[in-house]
């Protein structure tokens, strides 16, 4: 009770809980097309990457969000261009992008007079009390953005997911579409820092998506899960470290990874009752 009449006196965790809510929904849903189409590793090293906009921007006295935003993009273009040309694996790319994105942001921030190491905390290990009303309202018109793209795209984001070729094959302009979709990853990683933080955020797009595909196979399914379980995540991530004072990202992360165990379990028995019988 606490927790719901904190909510309406105090603002920062009115807006905690709702992003709380829109970063769950928009995780889920470009954490299935991250977890389908194997892009994992590319999602981590976009995640890093952005710390070097951080550092940039730090040093430069602009918001760090605007900075990781386009150093986060350009790093998701850079990638997928120098994979789809073969100009080097994607698995080196994503790795020689991570680790220059971290050096550059330790560098700025090492330049930056009057630098502490609590300046960036938050967004190495996510600050969601910090969420302005601004990071709310961005936030807000991406998810809305992303619901509607999906529904009106599914089925081309599903073909685009699973095989390239045979998307291409249906008429989709695929390597376009891996451009923009891999842009929207950049977009949804950076508005979602200041939840989980560079280091804890890659749970965020993968464990719903890996604990909805265990309950389904259906990709559509899929995607409703994984925001549904993505959502109750966040906000039971954000109730348990109110009342237990433990940081939210820490919480949510082991609530999902509960929840992920509790899927498998639950698969693991259906199956030997179907055995049984």
């Amino acid at each position: 009770m606490d927790f719901i009449t904190d909510i309406l006196q105090y603002n920062y965790l009115s807006n905690a809980l709702i992003a709380c809510v829109l970063s769950g929904i928009t995780c889920g849903i470009i954490g299935t097309y991250i977890v389908a189409r194997r892009m994992v590793f590319l999602c981590g090293g976009i995640t890093h990457a952005s710390f070097g906009g951080l550092g940039i921007a730090l040093y430069a006295g602009v918001n760090p969000i605007g900075g990781a935003l386009i150093f986060a993009t350009l790093s998701a273009m850079g990638i997928e261009w120098a994979s789809d040309k073969g100009k080097i694996r994607e698995d080196s790319a994503i790795g020689i992008i991570w680790s220059i994105g971290m050096a550059i942001g330790a560098l700025f921030m090492s330049l930056t007079p009057g630098y502490t190491s609590g300046d960036l905390a938050g967004y190495m290990f996510g600050s969601i009390v910090t969420v302005t009303s601004q990071d709310i309202t961005a936030l807000g018109i991406f998810t809305l953005l992303c619901v509607i793209g999906t529904i009106l795209w599914w089925r081309p984001i599903m073909y685009l997911a699973f095989d390239r070729d045979f998307a291409a094959s249906q008429g989709i302009a695929s390597r376009a579409a891996s451009y923009i979709l891999t842009v929207v990853v950049a977009i949804t990683i950076v508005l979602a820092i200041r939840i989980m933080g560079i280091v804890l955020l890659l749970s965020l797009f993968t464990i719903p998506a890996v604990t909805a595909n265990i309950l389904s196979k259906s990709y559509a399914k899929i995607t409703l899960l994984a925001a549904i379980i993505a959502v109750c995540g966040a906000v039971g991530g954000l109730v348990a470290s109110y009342n237990w004072e433990i940081p939210p990202g820490t919480c949510i992360i082991f609530i999902l990874t509960v929840a992920l165990i509790a899927a498998k379990l639950l698969s693991l028995r259906s199956k030997k009752d179907k055995n049984a019988n």
